[in-house]
């Protein structure tokens, strides 16, 4: 007998995911293996940015006081009377009409509230001349002025980039907390697929799924274990997925999730007491994605389809794993644009059609069916249809979400 499934809407079944998402823990790596890891505890500074009153430009610190009521006709001259670079401390205390030669990023000497650039004098032996008067802390660069001493820099949860890298430096964290990261395992199931160095024989085709996830994944820095094929025989694919499971804390597996004769996730899900979030979602591609918990360990059954597989996985996957690892941003970043083609096929359920996306507009990426491969390389975007339309004109405003980008975003904007 055929099981009749009832879908349920893709906010529904993405909240699910992350409703049984559960932190992983904690470890210490080095500061140079921190980077894409997640934050486990915000970074507060442990000192003031920058650390003293400084120069930012190659010039003379001077005081002020002493400029007052220079101009062109009147120009005020200043002696010499030291010179720094960046990282030295002049042990000169400036009185009047006194400057020290100073050098960007260098600390400003005792007395002086003003830096004069360079290109701002006129040279004289031992000293120069200038035609305007300076303001008190005029082209300085303050103490605390980009970040005070105890102040929190960047929040538990963060992903960790080049610029966290910089804050992480500058405070000195040589070894960073950070969240662990899932042991994943892939899973292709399917009597018709090949490993991808065997060559092609009538009736079978070669497997990109495991392949195409372990990608996903290595773009989320996230390792993963391959478990291979698995042939359309109950018992066979129970032992794999026992095994698989056994080893790791969530288990991808593709195909078999459908409800034709050799479709044999569903009684395995069954046989491990597994709970069955959902089976069925509003969507295309895609629709028979299944996600179960077993002994508190996901297993997301995947479609077959390359286009449905790969959409499976940005959806569900993606942010239930960021999830585990304590992340803040774990949707794809949403974004509207203008649709740069007719797209005419109804939308009974949300449609995830693979696009280009080029800052402005957006078009299909090129063969839309759930078993396409080909818009899956060319595409960077997904556009997204709600369900109940019935086609979209070139010109129309649509839903986008971005692929590949190193941070996502804290809502589900859809």
């Amino acid at each position: 007998m055929v099981e009749h499934r009832k879908p349920i809407p893709v906010h529904e079944a993405v909240a699910r995911v992350i409703n049984k998402a559960k932190p992983l823990g904690t470890e210490t790596v080095p500061l140079a293996e921190s980077y894409g890891r997640i934050l486990a505890e915000p970074v507060a500074a442990s000192h003031a940015v920058p650390p003293f009153d400084r120069s930012p430009y190659d010039g003379f610190a001077i005081r002020s006081t002493d400029s007052v009521g220079a101009s062109g006709d009147h120009r005020v001259k200043f002696a010499i009377v030291d010179y720094i670079g960046a990282g030295a401390v002049s042990k000169a205390v400036l009185g009047p009409n006194e400057a020290v030669r100073i050098m960007t990023g260098a600390q400003l000497p005792e007395g002086a509230d003003a830096v004069v650039m360079l290109e701002q004098t006129a040279e004289l032996e031992n000293g120069f001349t200038i035609r305007k008067p300076f303001k008190a802390l005029e082209n300085l660069s303050l103490k605390g002025e980009d970040v005070q001493e105890g102040e929190e820099v960047v929040p538990a949860g963060s992903l960790i980039h080049p610029g966290t890298i910089a804050v992480l430096a500058t405070f000195g964290y040589a070894e960073v907390r950070v969240a662990k990261r899932p042991v994943v395992g892939v899973l292709s199931t399917g009597t018709e697929l090949l490993d991808v160095s065997e060559p092609l024989v009538p009736g079978k085709i070669r497997n990109s799924n495991g392949p195409m996830i372990a990608a996903q994944l290595a773009r989320m820095g996230i390792d993963c274990k391959m478990y291979g094929l698995s042939v359309d025989h109950l018992e066979d694919s129970l032992k794999a997925v026992q095994r698989a499971a056994a080893e790791t804390d969530c288990l991808i597996t593709t195909g078999g999730v459908s409800v034709g004769d050799f479709d044999f996730l569903p009684a395995i899900y069954e046989r491990l007491g597994a709970q069955v979030l959902f089976n069925k979602v509003a969507m295309r591609p895609g629709s028979v994605t299944t996600v179960a918990v077993a002994d508190g360990k996901y297993l997301f059954g995947l479609s077959g389809n390359p286009s449905a597989c790969f959409t499976g996985f940005e959806l569900f996957v993606r942010p239930a794993l960021l999830t585990m690892m304590g992340a803040m941003k774990i949707y794809l970043p949403h974004t509207r644009a203008v649709l740069d083609e007719d797209f005419a096929k109804a939308n009974p359920f949300t449609r995830f059609i693979r696009a280009s996306y080029d800052g402005a507009t957006v078009r299909p990426a090129g063969f839309n069916k759930s078993n396409a491969v080909s818009s899956i390389a060319r595409g960077n975007a997904l556009i997204v249809l709600p369900g109940g339309t019935r086609g979209f004109k070139a010109g129309d405003q649509v839903d986008v979400l971005l692929l590949g980008s190193e941070e996502g975003t804290a809502e589900w904007k859809l």
